[in-house]
This record gives C-alpha cells, structure tokens and sequence, in this order.
C-alpha cells in the first residue's frame, strides 16, 4: 500500500511541474499565433489534459474488462471539471468569473450539454436493448463524433467572427522564445502529464482495491479525480497567468473532449455495445454533469456580481451542491 501512495505522489509531482509550464507555452504559442484564450484552452490545454483519459478507458475495455471504471471516469471527470470552476470563482478577486468571462464559453457549455445528454440517455436505454447497435458499437459512437466536430468547428468559427472584439494585447509577453522553441516544449511537458496521468489512475485504482470499494464509485470519484489532476494544475497556472477565459475553455473543452472518449472506448470495446454493460447509475452523473452546465450558461448570461458570504457566486453556489449530491448517490450506490 505505501508504495502505491508513493507511486500516486510521484505522479501528482510530474504533473505539478509539467503543468505549470504546459500552460504557459500554450500561452506563448497563442500570442504568436494570434490565437484568443478561449481557443487555446478549448483546443490545446483540453485535449492535452484529457490524454490520460483516453489511455485510461482503452486500458480499462480491453485489458482489464472493467467498462464501469472507463465510463465512470470519462463521466467524473466532466462532473470534477464544473466543480473546478467553483474553485476558480472563490480565487478570482474581486470580480465573480462569471461578471469577467466571455460569453463564448456558452458555445461549449451547450455544446457539453448536447453531448452528457446523448450519454446519460444512451446508458437508459442500452441496458434496456431499446437502442440499435452498429455491429459492436452503439448508436450513440457516431452521434458523439459528429456533435464534437461540430463544436469545434462552432467554437472555431465564432472566435474568427469575434477575433476583431478581442481587447487589444498589451506588451508581448513571450518574445524571448520562438514558436518553434515552444511548440517543442510544449510536446515534452504534454509526454510528461500523459505519462504520469495514465499512471495515476493504476495506482489510485491499486490503493481503492484495498478498501474495498464498488468499481462505479473508484471510476467516478478517485480515478476520475486522479486523472483529471493535469487540469487541476493547468486551470490554476492559467489563473496565475490572469489568463481567466484559457482556464474556462480548458475545463469546458475537457468535457467536450472527454465526452468523445466515450465513444472511442466503445469502439475498442468488442463485447458488444460499451453502455450496454455499466452501471444504470452513470446516468446520474451524466445528468448532473447537464446540470451544472445549464448552470454555467445561466452565470453567462445572467452574470452574477454578487457572492455568498463573501466566497463565491449563486451559480457556483449552485455547481457544489450539485456535484456533492453527485458524489452521496455514487456513495451509497452498490453494485
């Protein structure tokens, strides 16, 4: 057990480092690009972060046969990313990030929801067979590819409509490095945090083993958690930078990315369709992941000045309370 936590240190440390400079040469390779905040972190830092993910649910449907530990943690890691914007409101003074953030956001929000509602549905009726299958894939695998697609080639288009609306840059920030310097760097620290991150969740998964607890509850909760440390690290360092809109699109498109995970884990799942064989209780993940982002349009649009007791926004108010009902019924959930 103590060398499972070591292991577990070991890779939190790498990602720590790795992190911290992942976002700042996303940062620079944006200002060399021309590229806003919103984008670099729909694009670049989501998917970097979302890597372990990705190697997590391959191994979890083909090596280890456990589709409740792929789907819980592609799941919560979606609910763990909203949560993390709670965070951001609370270390964001003075202003709520909701009162700062582009109204862009609400593109991938929508988009998130489109794509959590596809899943939350497909795992209701999958278990019931009321959904065809495509060989041994569902229904729902090209559904997800087209709607990710289409948001990124939304979110694409309204940044180049909106690139004159942008507020002009002040002094360039990253002179001192070349694109081609950066783009390298970049490359080695995404390696590092791919490495590390698909490690994470080996030992995470080791150590919940020892205590005993249902697969369901280790996906969503510690492996989802460990996995999603990369944008844990990434969304603090972008905050440091002030770059608020970076740190939001990177959690946003997190989801969106981790969302099609889904579907590649269905194709490397040849036991039939993947959501066919999980737990009914994913759906609540699913459907509170919906919720949170319907809360998070409505702070867009609504933009909320005001915090409670002096911590953090209604909206963010309203992102915690969902996700610790979230993490009580996967609790008390058994298998």
């Amino acid at each position: 057990m103590a060398t499972q936590w070591i292991q577990l240190a070991a890779c939190a440390l790498a990602i720590a480092y790795a992190g911290s400079k992942l976002t700042r040469l996303a940062d620079a390779i944006g200002e060399k690009k021309g590229m806003s905040g919103s984008w670099v972190g729909v694009l670049m830092l989501a998917a970097v972060t979302s890597l372990p993910e990705l190697a997590t649910g391959i191994s979890a449907v083909t090596v280890a046969n456990a589709p409740n530990i792929a789907v819980g943690d592609v799941l919560g890691s979606a609910v763990f990313n909203l949560a993390m914007l709670v965070l951001l409101d609370i270390l964001h003074r003075p202003d709520t990030i909701c009162s700062r953030a582009s109204t862009g956001h609400i593109l991938s929000a929508g988009f998130g929801v489109l794509l959590l509602s596809v899943v939350g549905v497909s795992v209701l009726l999958q278990r019931s067979q009321l959904l065809p299958e495509l060989g041994s894939m569902g229904a729902y695998t090209p559904l997800l590819v087209v709607l990710y697609l289409l948001a990124m080639r939304s979110v694409f288009s309204y940044e180049q409509r909106h690139a004159g609306d942008q507020t002009p840059a002040g002094e360039r920030r990253y002179d001192a490095i070349t694109l081609c310097r950066a783009a390298l760097q970049f490359g080695f620290c995404a390696g590092i945090v791919t490495l590390a991150g698909i490690w994470l969740p080996i030992a995470g998964t080791r150590i919940a083993d020892e205590m005993g607890w249902s697969r369901t509850f280790v996906g969503t909760l510690l492996v989802a958690g460990a996995t999603s440390l990369p944008e844990v690290v990434v969304t603090l360092t972008a905050l440091r930078l002030r770059a608020l809109d970076m740190a939001i699109g990177g959690l946003l498109g997190s989801n969106l990315f981790d969302l099609l995970i889904v579907a590649v884990d269905d194709v490397f799942y040849t036991r039939g369709s993947l959501l066919a064989d999980v737990s009914s209780v994913h759906a609540v993940t699913a459907f509170s992941a919906v919720m949170m982002s319907g809360a998070v349009i409505i702070g867009l649009v609504y933009r909320p000045r005001r915090r409670l007791l002096r911590t953090m926004s209604v909206v963010s108010a309203a992102l915690l309370a969902v996700y610790l009902v979230n993490v009580y019924v996967l609790f008390v959930h058994r298998e």
